[in-house]
Order: C-alpha cells, then sequence, then structure tokens
C-alpha cells in the first residue's frame, strides 16, 4: 500500500511539475509573439493561397497572388523581428528536450538531448525569407505550397518546445493532416538540411 502511495505521488508530483515547465515555456513564447501579427498574417495566407487555388479566373488568380506576395513580405518582416528579438532569451530557457513525451525539466536534467529554439527560429526565418523572395524560380502553386511548408514546420516548432515533440505532431496531424515527416519534405532544401542538423531529425 505504501509504495502504491508514493507512486501516486511521484506521478501527480511529475505531472505538476511539467504542467509548471509547460506554462512557463508558453507564457515566454506567448510573450515574445505576442508583439506581432504572425499568427493572423498566417491564418490570411493559407487561406489565400486556397481561395487563389480554387479560382478559375486567371486574371483574378494574379491579382490575388499579388497580394498574397506583399503578405508574405510583411509576414517575413515580421518574423524576422520576431526571430532577433528571441535570440535575446536566455540559453538555458531556450532548450528544447528531443525526447518524444514531456518529461519535466528534461531540458536541464538531459541538456545533451536538446537543441537551441532560438538557432531554430532563425532557421525559420531564413527559410520563409528564400521563399518569399523566390529567387529559385519556383510557380506560384510551388510557392504556396513551400511557404506553407515553412510555416507550418515553424509552427510545429513552437509546440515542440511549449509541449512535447509528439504532441506537437499530433496537432499537426489532426489540423492540417500533415504529418511531420511530409513537413520535413516539404520545406526548401535550405531549411530541411539546417532544421535536421540542428535537432538531429
Amino acid at each position: 500500500m505504501e509504495i502504491l502511495t508514493l507512486a501516486t505521488l511521484i506521478v501527480v508530483g511529475a505531472y505538476i511539475l511539467k504542467s509548471r515547465d509547460q506554462r512557463h515555456r508558453i507564457a515566454l513564447l506567448g510573450s515574445h509573439l505576442g508583439r506581432y501579427q504572425i499568427e493572423r498574417l498566417m491564418e490570411t495566407l493559407t487561406e489565400g493561397y486556397l481561395r487563389c487555388l480554387g479560382e478559375d479566373d486567371a486574371a483574378r488568380r494574379q491579382q490575388i497572388w499579388s497580394l498574397l506576395d506583399s503578405t508574405e513580405e510583411k509576414l517575413s518582416a515580421q518574423f524576422d523581428s520576431f526571430a532577433a528579438e528571441f535570440a535575446r532569451v536566455d540559453a538555458a530557457d531556450a532548450r528544447v528536450s528531443k525526447l518524444p513525451v514531456a518529461i519535466p525539466f528534461a531540458h536541464r536534467l538531459f541538456p545533451a538531448a536538446t537543441f537551441d529554439l532560438r538557432e531554430a527560429l532563425a532557421i525559420h526565418a531564413r527559410g520563409i525569407a528564400d521563399v518569399m523572395r523566390n529567387e529559385s524560380g519556383r510557380t506560384p502553386k510551388a510557392k504556396a505550397f513551400t511557404m506553407s511548408a515553412e510555416l507550418f514546420l515553424m509552427q510545429h516548432t513552437c509546440h515542440w518546445f511549449c509541449k512535447s515533440k509528439t504532441v506537437a505532431s499530433a496537432r499537426m496531424l489532426a489540423r492540417h493532416k500533415t504529418s511531420y515527416e511530409q513537413l520535413l519534405g516539404a520545406v526548401s532544401p535550405g531549411t530541411r538540411k539546417a532544421y535536421a542538423a540542428l535537432t538531429g531529425q
């Protein structure tokens, strides 16, 4: 009976510590993201892409693409600023556990099994900017596809930081019907290579 009581106390204690750690991470990320309109611009872009791809009139479709180009520029500029601002966060607070499930303070207990969110956000900023500039000459449809992947992978990273990789991947699958592996395959080669090197994925 004493063993059962002790095990229950350990489980409850671990849950409380995990919840406290996750609340801290959500608050930290939110305090920086809240100064920007990144989420609203992402929503505008993804909805615009879908509307444009479903538009039959070529002239109207081109008009929508032009408007979306402007939204991409705004989003890229805001994300650059956000990443630069978050780069000033203390290194200990920016560690992300590579473990598949959330363990209280895993980033401190297992520092070798972590990566730096500040570096990940810098990778995302470069990826978004590169796709926005479209120096590789992607078609509008291909550009929209790659930009969506860049944005969804960035969103996955943020959820990973706040919760865990498993939770982030489940959310991505539920919300966008896209697996983590599909995201990595759809982003630009530069993002994929840098992200894999950082996260060890």
